[in-house]
C-alpha cells in the first residue's frame, strides 16, 4: 500500500545540545504470529526518497511472503514522522539519523527505539558558481538545513572542503558567520528547510554554494556535474534506520527490520542508487 502526505514546515536555526541514543533490537520473534495468508499490516512514516523506495521495494517483492503487508506514508518534512509516531499514527518510520533522534527525544520527550542502520545519505555541496571548492570567492552565499543536527553536519562537509575551520558541536549559522578564524573566506551563511534548499539553489542565483541532503539531491535530480564536496559513506555515523515506540516491537516490527537488512535490499540500493547518492550501511 502506498500513501503521500505532503507537507513543508518553516522555521529557523537553533542550536542543541546532543545526546547519545543506542539502538535497540527488537525482542519480539520475527516470524511469531506472522502469516503469508493473512499479512500483518505495519504503517510506516518514511521520507519519498530513499525510504519510500527502499520500504515499496521490500512490500512488493518480500514482505508478503514474510506475512507482513507494509502501508507506506510519505513525509515532505523531519517533524511529523516523529509526532505521528508518538501518537500512535504510525507503527513505525524510516526517515532519521542516530544524533537527529537524540536530540528529538531530549527535546519532547520522545520514548523510541531504533534498529541498525540501513542507509546513508552523504550530505553533499553544490554550485553553479565555481568548479571546485578552492575556487570559492570571498563573501560567497552559502546556504545550508536549519535543522540543527544537519546544519552541523553540513558545516563539517564544508569544514572538509576548505571552506570553513574548526567547527564545534554547537556551532551554527549565527555564531560561525561573524567568526573569521572559523570562516576566514567571511561566507554569508543563511538557513533554510531541507526540502527547501535544493528549491532555492535551482531558482536563486545569489546563492554561490548549497549543502542539500542525499534524498533531496535524489528527488531534485540535481546535476552531479555542480559537485564541490561530499560526505563520505566510510564508518558515517548518519544512517538512517527504522524507529518504533520503545517497548512496542511487534512480530511486524521485527520483520521489517530484518528484511531491511536482507541481501536484496542491499542489492536494490546499490543497483538503484549507482551514483553513490544513497549508499547501504549494512
Amino acid at each position: 500500500m502506498r500513501k503521500k502526505l505532503a507537507l513543508a514546515i518553516t522555521g529557523v536555526a537553533t542550536a542543541f545540545a546532543l545526546t547519545a541514543c543506542g539502538s535497540s533490537e527488537p525482542t519480539a520473534d520475527a516470524a511469531a504470529t506472522l502469516d503469508p495468508a493473512n499479512p500483518t499490516v505495519i504503517k510506516v512514516g518514511a521520507s519519498p526518497v530513499p525510504q519510500a523506495d527502499i520500504l515499496n521495494y521490500i512490500d512488493e517483492n518480500l514482505a508478503q511472503e514474510a506475512g507482513i503487508d507494509i502501508d507506506v506514508v510519505e513525509y515532505d518534512d523531519y517533524v511529523l514522522p516523529n509526532t505521528s509516531l508518538a501518537d500512535g499514527s504510525l507503527d513505525a518510520n524510516y526517515f532519521q539519523t542516530e544524533a537527529y533522534l537524540a536530540t528529538e527525544m531530549k527535546e519532547k520527550g520522545y520514548e523510541f527505539a531504533h534498529g541498525a542502520g540501513v542507509h546513508v545519505e552523504p550530505m553533499t555541496v553544490f554550485s553553479k558558481k565555481f568548479d571546485n571548492a578552492e575556487d570559492v570567492t570571498e563573501g560567497t552565499t552559502v546556504l545550508l538545513n536549519n535543522d540543527p543536527v544537519n546544519q552541523i553536519r553540513g558545516m563539517r562537509v564544508l569544514e572538509e572542503a576548505g571552506l570553513l575551520k574548526n567547527i564545534a558541536d554547537d556551532d551554527s549559522v549565527l555564531t560561525v558567520e561573524g567568526d573569521k578564524e572559523k570562516n576566514p573566506l567571511g561566507l554569508v551563511l543563511k538557513d533554510a528547510n531541507a526540502e527547501q534548499v535544493p528549491q532555492y539553489y535551482m531558482s536563486d542565483d545569489s546563492i554561490g554554494v548549497a549543502v542539500i541532503n542525499g534524498n533531496f539531491i535524489v528527488q531534485a535530480k540535481l546535476n552531479k556535474d555542480e559537485i564541490l564536496a561530499q560526505e563520505s559513506g566510510e564508518n558515517n555515523p548518519n544512517a538512517n534506520f527504522l524507529t518504533w515506540r520503545d517497548g512496542e516491537e511487534t512480530p511486524a516490527i521485527a520483520k521489517l527490520e530484518e528484511l531491511l537488512h536482507s541481501d536484496e535490499v542491499r542489492d536494490y540500493i546499490e543497483k538503484t542508487w549507482n551514483d553513490g547518492s544513497v549508499i547501504a550501511a549494512f
